[in-house]
């Protein structure tokens, strides 16, 4: 006799209720107990898939990372087009009104996870540091169009801007700011 249902894609329903559990409640509220309750499945669910609770993380980062490929092609074709302000401003809050800013205070909390992290990210912070190198790379495109001046460092520019509109984001009580407020932030780094 069956013990339950079979779970389709069980890692992307444990991903889900996980990135949940992070807007709502935050990195601390982030359990496999959490996880599987949240998912509707018992909790030795997640065990058989997963070595253990920081290989589940790894794996929740490491398709965080992934979905930036997509986002950081879109932003790259996008270089000439539009304003660089307003294409990097939506790039930006697309990143941060995610779940990237309770993920980053998941890596920086935990050991286990930045050390699994570091296998594919061995410098920065993981996710930040992806995100740094699709600004670049789109920065460069801009400054080769002649969008942004010969001497624009996309390399300086890029995390100075991850930096700088991650603090505009990172307060969870508060209402995320507005358009406007990533948009002069943006400006007055990259002075376009």
């Amino acid at each position: 006799m069956p013990t339950g249902v079979a779970i389709r894609d069980v890692r992307e329903q444990l991903r889900a209720a996980a990135e949940r559990i992070l807007l709502r409640d935050g990195p601390n509220a982030l359990t496999s107990r959490a996880v599987t309750t949240e998912a509707g499945c018992a909790k030795g669910v997640l065990h058989r898939h997963f070595t253990d609770f920081d290989d589940f993380l790894a794996e929740l980062v490491e398709d965080r990372i992934a979905r930036l490929d997509d986002r950081s092609d879109a932003l790259h074709d996008s270089a000439g087009t539009g304003t660089v302000t307003g294409n990097l401003t939506a790039a930006l809050t697309e990143l941060f009104e995610s779940v990237a800013v309770a993920i980053v205070a998941l890596i920086t909390s935990r050991d286990g996870l930045r050390t699994r992290l570091r296998r594919t990210t061995p410098t920065g912070v993981p996710l930040l540091t992806e995100a740094a190198a699709m600004l670049a790379s789109y920065l460069t495109a801009e400054r080769d169009l002649g969008r942004l001046p010969p001497d624009a460092d996309p390399g300086t520019l890029a995390p100075t801007l991850i930096g700088a509109v991650h603090l505009l984001f990172a307060d969870r009580e508060d209402p995320p700011p507005t358009e406007k407020a990533v948009e002069d932030v943006v400006s007055t780094v990259v002075r376009t």
